[in-house]
């Protein structure tokens, strides 16, 4: 029963440990990903097609988004009524008609090579020997979770 309980709690430190790590790369990458759609230049309605990959950039409407939260700010105000008008205001003023989205993906029969990967991994602090070592795990794991989430086009919100 103790060895249980020792194999159990040394098993939630190295967890503990490793994700702090793990989860700060995760977030560096995501927050990158606006950035990096932004300054590829494309606006609404223009679209890229090169030799590996492409872009194309959409308006959408937020009208579906925001009568959901339209009911909950119904339900939030009618338990706080002054308080929901107070947030009724301020999302009037912030609300944006439209978003702007960045359309991603490989071209069919193109792939990224290994040093596309391993520079964006230097970028985030890797040394060139250690990102060229974590690199295969690295594919291994993302080519399992697509084929799981079975997506082709990937998008970033840029406006």
């Amino acid at each position: 029963m103790s060895e249980d309980i020792e194999r159990n709690v040394v098993r939630l430190v190295a967890a503990d440990r490793i994700g702090i790590p793990v989860r700060s790369m995760g977030n560096k990458l995501y927050r990158q990903r606006p950035k990096l759609g932004s300054i590829i230049g494309l606006s609404a309605g223009e679209s890229y097609d090169g030799k590996r990959v492409y872009a194309r950039v959409e308006q959408e409407d937020t009208v579906e988004a925001a009568r959901k939260m339209a009911d909950a700010i119904d339900m939030f105000s009618g338990n706080f009524p002054r308080h929901g008008k107070i947030l009724r205001g301020y999302i009037e003023e912030t609300r944006a008609a439209s978003e702007t989205h960045l359309y991603f993906g490989v071209n069919p029969g193109s792939r990224l090579s290994a040093n596309d990967y391993i520079g964006v991994m230097q970028d985030m602090g890797f040394t060139e020997t250690g990102a060229r070592r974590l690199y295969p795990e690295l594919m291994e794991i993302s080519r399992k979770m697509a084929k799981k989430r079975d997506e082709k086009e990937r998008s970033v919100l840029i406006g």
